[in-house]
């Protein structure tokens, strides 16, 4: 819906003219199917600078929704990422010397960031965040904030493992120092009726991760709910459990073709999707709103796009999506 909401913001402002505004959203789908701008403005320059590691598919979804939205919008679209906080303020540096026309950024760490933020946004550049740092977005100078409210998120984990009847859970952070990731976990604690704990491994190093986790299932085996915090760990846990011998059930938040099949055939629980393609979408699409009309969404509160908890029943309805990589 939101995506829909989105496109039709776009085209609207474009549309209403005396052609009527039916034929003019035909013009922008038709364009949109060609690759080609549904708008006529300005090619302006958009940078989005993540703390996304390699390879992880969560941040593929939401720059396939960005790049998505750039094409509609006539817009240059620049990525870059790096999970170290200072590499990434470094890239938020660039995208500034280049003098882009807007600004899309993550604040995993916002420590790290806060300088080189509020630098963007003293120099005049609209800046928007997306994903984490929702409670630091507005207090740095961003227009707004498009992602999943953290600590709602876990809350909604820890009821969904009630509802389940789990007893005892244990909580796989694989980034120290991600706000989102302790706020996540600390949510879940608060909700949950059983015990929970917090385990740390280390993510850039997978085979640790399935061993941190083996190791902790067979040293207890009262816990009964694994919740890893990304879809490629989830996949970690699976194999941690067959190995330790667990019958724990495993959960995850995010969403993928490998999560969506694996929530089919009863492998995971559930999942929690925060729709990261909407994300990226809607992250070009408001700069575009801004740049053009002067739009800002949200009223000052966080844009939320999460969290959703995507069992079997639902995984099914959504495989089409997850095989093309928007969800």
């Amino acid at each position: 819906m939101g995506v829909v909401l989105a496109a039709v913001l776009g085209v609207s402002l474009v549309g209403c003219s005396s052609t009527g505004g039916k034929r003019a959203e035909e013009r922008a789908a038709q364009a949109a199917a060609e690759g080609r701008a549904a708008v006529n403005t300005p090619r302006w320059t958009f940078a989005m600078v993540t703390h996304s590691g390699d390879g992880d598919t969560f941040w593929d979804i939401v720059q396939r929704g960005a790049e998505q939205a750039a094409v509609k919008d006539n817009i240059k679209f620049l990525y870059s990422h790096d999970d170290e906080a200072q590499q990434q303020a470094q890239l938020v540096q660039a995208a500034i010397d280049q003098k882009v026309d807007g600004l899309i950024v993550t604040l995993a760490k916002p420590d790290a960031m806060k300088d080189v933020v509020t630098k963007a946004v003293k120099a005049g550049i609209p800046v928007i965040t997306v994903n984490s740092g929702s409670a630091e977005s507005k207090r740095f100078g961003a227009l707004t904030h498009i992602g999943q409210d953290e600590s709602i998120a876990g809350e909604a984990v820890g009821e969904e493992l009630n509802a389940r009847g789990r007893k005892k859970a244990l909580c796989i952070l694989h980034e120290q120092g991600n706000v989102g990731h302790e706020q996540r976990c600390a949510g879940a604690k608060k909700a949950f009726d059983g015990q929970f704990q917090n385990l740390y491994v280390e993510g850039t190093n997978m085979p640790d991760v399935q061993a941190s986790i083996e190791a902790k299932l067979q040293a207890d085996k009262d816990i009964d709910a694994v919740v890893t915090l990304g879809a490629p760990f989830a996949d970690a846990a699976v194999k941690a459990k067959k190995t330790a011998g667990s019958k724990a059930e495993i959960d995850t938040f995010d969403l993928n073709a490998k999560v969506a099949a694996a929530l089919q055939d009863k492998t995971l629980g559930f999942a929690v999707d925060q729709q990261p393609y909407l994300q990226g979408y809607e992250a070009v699409d408001l700069l575009w709103l801004y740049r053009y009309n002067g739009n800002v969404l949200g009223g000052g509160r966080p844009v939320l796009t999460g969290p959703q908890i995507i069992t079997a029943k639902d995984a099914a309805e959504l495989a089409q999506y997850t095989k093309r990589g928007t969800r």
